[in-house]
């Protein structure tokens, strides 16, 4: 079951972020059940941001904690930036051979990310401070135990995903979006779609043609793998990174010459316009609030290179 909801939360990710995982803290009425950040419809109010602009809007989040917490008088470090270009995710499958030989499928890239969440000096602080001190810094931070709990239900009545909020977490929101609270259920409506849609897209007669097509020229290239899931995971348990360029490199190819990556995304968007009917309005609060966030984050940071 794991390997399935990884398999479909990558097939998601054609044109998604890098997210960050597939989940956050949900409450689920059966097995079964995925959750997970997704690309989102291209219709609403205002074309969808580039990975740039979503890194503006997470970069000026960091800063406006920061200035929070020296205020409250405690020391706060922003993390790692990395480049732009290091940034990109790759989706379900890539066809950008630039990249692809230059990071492989981006292993050192997370790698980098690792050593600087092991290094993150906010807990080597924390852990510094004396317990009365803890306390406040948590409170300043984030509300403390006494920090309010959203909560949003999950699409189709999946589901809901709770998230305190509160101290200088809850400013830096209200600075960016305006309103948390509608920015929390709209954002997490938004990225809980791929269960409606997903399986419609592993059945499509397209996708599955353009799928094998691809696999065929990776078996010729000799990498006999299924899909670009299968294709990774092989590079990864390997652990070699020149196999892992290799892999990476011959999938991107068979991508551009299959059409694989670009029938994905078409499929994509076809069965994400299906669902506007019903999410539509909530798919435009989330474009509008992302929008005012890139305006307000603007004036804040500036972007990645």
């Amino acid at each position: 079951m794991k390997r399935v909801f990884v398999r479909l939360c990558a097939v998601v990710a054609v044109v998604a972020a890098v997210t960050t995982g597939c989940a956050e803290e949900t409450s689920r009425p059966g097995p079964g059940s995925g959750s997970g950040s997704g690309a989102r419809p291209a219709a609403g109010p205002g074309p969808e941001l580039t990975e740039a602009e979503k890194l503006r809007i997470s970069d000026a989040h960091e800063v406006l904690i920061k200035r929070c917490m020296n205020r409250a008088g405690f020391s706060y470090w922003t993390g790692p930036r990395l480049s732009l270009a290091e940034s990109r995710t790759p989706g379900y499958v890539s066809d950008d051979l630039a990249w692809a030989r230059t990071h492989g499928y981006g292993s050192r890239i997370q790698g980098k990310v690792d050593r600087a969440r092991q290094a993150n000096p906010n807990g080597t602080y924390r852990a510094r401070l004396s317990a009365e001190r803890r306390r406040a810094y948590d409170q300043a931070l984030d509300g403390g135990s006494e920090a309010t709990v959203l909560t949003a239900r999950l699409p189709d009545g999946r589901g809901s995903i709770r998230k305190r909020l509160g101290g200088c977490s809850l400013e830096a929101e209200k600075t960016l979006y305006g309103a948390p609270e509608a920015w929390f259920r709209a954002d997490k409506a938004a990225g809980n779609l791929q269960p409606l849609y997903v399986p419609r897209i592993l059945r499509d007669e397209r996708f599955t043609a353009a799928l094998a097509s691809w696999a065929a020229c990776m078996k010729r290239s000799g990498f006999p793998y299924p899909d670009p899931t299968a294709a990774r995971e092989a590079a990864g348990r390997a652990g070699d990174f020149a196999t892992e360029v290799r892999t990476a490199v011959a999938e991107a190819e068979c991508a551009r010459t299959t059409g694989l990556a670009s029938v994905a995304r078409e499929r994509q968007t076809h069965y994400l316009n299906a669902l506007r009917p019903e999410y539509g309005e909530t798919l435009d609060t989330h474009r509008r609030l992302q929008r005012q966030a890139l305006e307000r984050a603007a004036r804040i940071t500036g972007p990645r290179v």
